[in-house]
């Protein structure tokens, strides 16, 4: 099975993607569009990454394959970045950062631009951050200001019900990988089936759609660098990406509109309803 898209997509998008995550690395290939970035961990003002995490998937957004001669390419590549960080060098932070990001992105999102927001990231909906939770309640409002809010599934997978906060909202599009039979981590640990499954607590669909998510190549926090990572983190994205361009073409669809179009063009899998939500994605039928 191989992930359906448009392979070095070109089209200019232009449109104002926010990734909060570890930060971002000012690699060759983002050029000059990183167009602002913001430090809730360190309130540092220069743009960094000290873990790569976040530079990983702001390459799978944005990269223009300039180091690499085009070799690997992000899938919006003229897509403007504005990347606030809320998670340390070792990949973690409080939800109260990640709270006050998404203020922040709501202040700023006609200044900048903003149409989407991608979270690489969560924490288990068994810990006291549930659907009721200030976090699902800022990614909800963050919505319901009509911007697209994409999430991962998270990696704690096979069982039902593992998907992570905030991606249990079930207003946000939450995004798992269909390839995820084994992976392994950056510590060496083996992952089978690592995908996140729903149902959630409330018994709503998780995840919404699946993409490509293990061995996907993209930017590293060094120069003209690239590393190989895999997980729903790198799932998120590819739908962020496919977005991206479908906003382009079509400026005024809501996030509404984007969650039906989504749902409309999926491809079914021979995966169960749980694993999969609607299907994978087809960023050439998205785009239709």
């Amino acid at each position: 099975m191989r992930v359906i898209f448009l392979e070095n997509w070109r089209q200019n998008s232009g449109i104002g993607v926010s990734i909060l995550d570890t930060g971002i690395y000012p690699h060759r290939d983002f050029g000059n569009r990183i167009v602002e970035f913001k430090d809730f961990v360190n309130n540092r003002k220069q743009a960094y990454d000290d873990n790569s995490h976040g530079t990983h998937v702001a390459g799978i957004i944005a990269g223009d394959g300039t180091a690499s001669g085009g070799k690997y390419c992000g899938l919006a590549p003229k897509s403007r970045l504005i990347v606030l960080k809320v998670l340390d060098r070792n990949g973690e932070g409080n939800a109260a950062d990640v709270v006050t990001g998404l203020r922040w992105v709501i202040d700023n999102r006609e200044r900048l631009g903003i149409r989407i927001v991608n979270l690489s990231f969560g924490t288990t909906s068994k810990s006291s951050l549930g659907e009721g939770s200030l976090l699902v309640q800022m990614v909800e409002r963050v919505w319901d200001e009509g911007i697209v809010v994409v999430t991962a599934a998270g990696n704690n997978g096979p069982a039902r019900g593992t998907i992570t906060v905030p991606g249990i909202s079930r207003k946000v599009i939450t995004v798992g990988a269909f390839d995820d039979a084994m992976y392994q981590d950056e510590r060496g640990v083996k992952h089978v089936n690592y995908s996140g499954r729903g149902p959630t607590g409330a018994c709503i669909v998780k995840p919404e759609i699946v993409t490509a998510g293990s061995g996907i190549v993209s930017c590293a926090n060094k120069k003209d660098g690239y590393a190989v990572k895999s997980g729903t983190s790198m799932s998120a994205p590819i739908v962020t990406a496919a977005i991206a361009l479908l906003l382009e073409r079509n400026p005024g669809m809501t996030p509404a509109m984007v969650k039906m179009r989504l749902h409309d063009r999926a491809v079914r899998l021979n995966l169960p309803k749980e694993q999969q939500g609607w299907g994978m994605l087809d960023l050439r039928e998205l785009l239709r």
